[in-house]
């Protein structure tokens, strides 16, 4: 096992276009971090580069104690899980599994001890690993895709969006056996995935990325809690935060939206930015109805949604017209144009500055 460090690290290309803007991680001996964006942001161009796949303009990559911006990818003691699987099709899966430890010229005792505690840890059973991948589930191949990865014993695995194949039933199941995984063996991990429920239930920190920057990195709830962009605020978390242009009163002391629509803001905290231009953001889920009209903060409803355990009513402030989506427990009845008192924690709201779209506060 090992640590990670990323320096400062750019990423240029012979065109000019530059993919990667000065990234800087410290991954901990250990640690699960998920690098997560939208397509295009450079999270598999910065795991490439990690892996030795790409070269590195600028910055150092350093793993354990060594730098490695010039080995090759073999001598960097790392294991990569692609997306495609990546399976030698004329190969049954034992051998498959073993071809990196064949390679190595390890004794053939050592091979079959380490593939067949692999396949113990991943539920391969023998007939399983007599097959070739064709006659495999996608999930079966996955996982000899990792199984193939636990032999080699490395420092670092790279996991590259391995569940983007898979239905959706069964990149839940599969989520939950590389969490399981990862615990097992506790070797340090880097994942990639655009998937933000994913990266929110499999790392212990995030690596948000935008356009080749850094936009956040912390823990996954640092980062549902205190969002620090509105970038990060729209990214994580599902339904997606309700967003409204509005302004901050003079005392800092309530937000209001056009149509005369306000809200409570804790004591103090905003008072700096009185008059302020803001995007204000609620997430579905902190809107909560209440018995009685708060001030006219009722939710004329549009649309609502039936998920069994929740509720998805989608509708607007009054007179506001911007659409807000609220979560409620259960099933909940509604028909379009009945007015919802809504209630909202004054610590609930979340206020990005409407130029920078940095948070406040």
């Amino acid at each position: 096992m090992a640590t990670v460090k990323l320096d400062n690290i750019e990423k240029t290309y012979p065109n000019g276009f530059k993919a990667i803007h000065g990234v800087d991680v410290d991954i901990a001996d250990g640690e699960f971090i998920v690098l997560v964006g939208p397509s295009g942001c450079g999270k598999s161009t910065l795991m490439r580069m990690i892996a030795g796949l790409e070269s590195v303009s600028a910055g150092t990559i350093s793993i354990g104690e060594r730098e490695v911006n010039n080995l090759e990818p073999a001598e960097r003691d790392i294991a990569m899980v692609f997306q495609n699987y990546a399976l030698y099709p004329h190969m049954n899966v034992f051998d498959n599994m073993a071809y990196g430890l064949k390679i190595r010229r390890l004794p053939k005792v050592e091979i079959q001890q380490r593939v067949q505690k692999a396949a113990a840890i991943l539920e391969l059973t023998d007939d399983q690993l007599t097959r070739k991948p064709r006659q495999l589930s996608g999930g079966q191949r996955q996982r000899v895709a990792m199984g193939r990865a636990i032999v080699r014993e490395p420092s670092v695995f790279l996991f590259d969006e391995p569940l983007s194949n898979l239905d959706a039933k069964l990149r839940v199941q599969m989520r939950i056996e590389i969490k399981l995984l990862q615990q097992e063996l506790g070797t340090t991990s880097v994942y990639v995935t655009h998937d933000q429920v994913e990266a929110m239930t499999l790392g212990h920190r995030l690596v948000v990325l935008n356009q080749g920057r850094v936009e956040q990195l912390g823990t996954p709830i640092e980062l549902y809690e205190r969002p620090a962009s509105l970038f990060v605020a729209g990214f994580i978390g599902s339904p997606a935060m309700n967003f409204a242009p509005a302004r901050i009163s003079a005392d800092g002391s309530t937000v209001g939206l056009d149509g005369g629509v306000a809200f409570i803001l804790p004591e103090a905290v905003f008072a700096p930015f009185g008059n302020q231009e803001v995007i204000m953001g609620i997430r579905p889920e902190d809107l909560v109805l209440t018995d009685g009209d708060e001030a006219g903060r009722s939710l004329i409803t549009s649309l609502v949604e039936h998920l069994g355990a929740d509720t998805l009513v989608h509708g607007h402030f009054g007179d506001n017209q911007t659409d807000m989506t609220i979560r409620l427990p259960g099933m909940q009845n509604f028909q379009p144009g009945e007015a919802l008192p809504m209630h909202i924690e004054p610590g609930k709201i979340h206020l990005f500055d409407a130029v920078t779209e940095k948070r406040l506060g």
